[in-house]
């Protein structure tokens, strides 16, 4: 499938009509879900009047913006009016939300022609996408492994050309990961540059809605679509939106140079030696193009593993407690009395994992304990922040490896918690501190899988992140290779 700016020269050229991008679309869902499961809903019917609306444009002789008509998927904890919203768990399974999230709406209005609603970790809480109660999606370059999460449906449908764009959300790592994982760019912004309203809440002071796209400037272009300022979102920035894609330069001389900081405490015990080799010729690659690199410390980055294992948990026993059986979703029948009616629907409704991570964030936060856990990793968080901060008086942009590993086999880490939170080891400090954070390929392993390049900005410098990795990405070929499904 051509890229955003190409399928709009030929819908402006009138070479093809909306309708016939988003039936090939929809085609091609049809033929990889089977083997795929990418998607929990496949919104067909609404995709094609979203297209005829934008051939109708068309026909009048109306000017289109970039997004219209292009298939897009949307991560099934986004809410969707009039569609059902079920965050991958069995408590939500029938909830039709009554109204639209801010970005969806923003999609819509611009044209964007929604194909369905992908699979996640329920309610974002996972990193393979095996914790959905509904099922387990592949990774498109290899079908025994996993695709990352908890956004990995968003990830795996880009990868293997179901939409052209994606949206996912990211609490410590949930969109770079599985970008990495699937060989796409995945960009999680800086916290309250995307409006939250709508987006069903797993950690609050975390949560960040980004897009995912096959080239960088797909992300830019649709990034640009979605960030802005919502009164509906308490945390959202005041700030102008510039057009992201249009300042993409081939390379890194065209400007003041820009200096890159390696983060050291990124690499050594726990980094796949391939992974490693891929990301130091990466940096290699980047210095090539221009850019002045510099080996930079963050002393406490190793910390932000056990920091968010206390503060995610801690929001999310509160975000969940709404789903008590009264106000929506699943109910238990025949409950003796409210607080059996209670128990048990959360007992039937939530999975493992979300059981787990409740019971750890009401633990952190009871009497005796809130203290000596969650004062204590809120205190780390703020020497986290601090360690960027410093970093950035000597650079404008860090990277890093976006996982220590590629993809890894479904079941491999299901039943060892601790191993598969440590996939998010390099990401999750990015959260803490409310920065933005770019994943694209750098390579692949001697499996065929992709390799992740994790570049981190300062807040509110996407269009820096985007400027290194459009270099990046034109100076080399991995966007342009595709899995084996792709031809499928």
């Amino acid at each position: 499938m051509a890229s955003i700016r190409e399928l709009h020269e030929q819908l402006t050229k009138k070479e093809r009509s909306a309708v016939e991008i988003t039936q090939e679309a929809l085609d091609r869902i049809q033929a990889l879900e089977p083997k795929l499961h990418s998607f929990l809903c496949v919104t067909a019917q609404q995709a094609l009047e979203q297209a005829r609306a934008v051939d109708a444009k068309i026909a009048a002789g109306e000017e289109i913006g970039l997004l219209a008509g292009i298939p897009i998927g949307i991560k099934d904890n986004l809410c969707t009016k009039g569609i059902t919203t079920t965050c991958a768990s069995k408590i939500l399974e029938n909830f039709v939300p009554p109204y639209e999230s801010t970005v969806t709406q923003k999609l819509a209005d611009a044209g964007a022609v929604m194909v369905g609603k992908t699979n996640l970790d329920e309610f974002a809480m996972g990193s393979s996408t095996e914790n959905s109660a509904y099922q387990v999606t592949a990774n498109p370059w290899d079908l025994s492994r996993i695709p990352g999460g908890s956004s990995g449906g968003s990830a795996a449908a880009v990868a293997a050309e179901e939409c052209v764009v994606s949206l996912g959300s990211d609490t410590g790592g949930s969109i770079r990961q599985p970008a990495s994982f699937c060989g796409v760019v995945g960009l999680k912004p800086t916290y309250g540059l995307v409006s939250r309203y709508g987006l069903v809440a797993y950690a609050s002071s975390l949560d960040q809605i980004g897009p995912f796209g096959r080239t960088v400037e797909d992300a830019a272009i649709l990034l640009s679509a979605i960030a802005g300022y919502d009164p509906k979102d308490s945390t959202s920035l005041k700030v102008e939106i510039p057009d992201y894609a249009a300042t993409l330069k081939p390379d890194l001389k065209a400007r003041k140079k820009i200096r890159i900081g390696v983060i050291k405490e990124t690499f050594g015990e726990g980094l796949d030696s391939v992974v490693e080799k891929a990301v130091t010729k990466a940096i290699e690659q980047l210095q090539h193009l221009g850019a002045e690199i510099h080996v930079v410390s963050c002393p406490n980055f190793r910390y932000g593993l056990p920091s968010y294992y206390i503060i995610a948990p801690s929001e999310a026993s509160a975000n969940l407690a709404r789903y008590d059986g009264v106000k929506y979703g699943l109910r238990v029948p025949d409950a003796d009395n409210l607080l059996s009616m209670y128990t048990r629907t959360r007992a039937s409704g939530f999975g493992t994992e979300v059981k787990r991570r409740i019971m750890i964030g009401t633990y952190a936060l009871s009497a005796g304990y809130y203290d000596a856990y969650y004062l204590k990793a809120q205190k780390v968080r703020t020497l986290i922040k601090q360690d960027f901060e410093k970093a950035f008086e000597q650079v404008d942009v860090l990277v890093s490896p976006t996982a220590p590993t590629t993809a890894f086999k479904a079941g491999e880490k299901t039943t060892d918690p601790l191993s598969m939170y440590l996939t998010d080891l390099m990401t999750i400090p990015v959260n803490l501190a409310g920065l933005p954070g770019l994943s694209v390929p750098c390579g692949f392993d001697e499996n065929g899988l992709p390799i992740g390049l994790q570049l981190i900005g300062k807040v509110l410098r996407e269009d820096q992140l985007f400027q290194v990795a459009y270099a990046y990405e034109q100076a080399t070929n991995w966007h342009l290779r595709q899995p084996e499904l792709a031809g499928s």
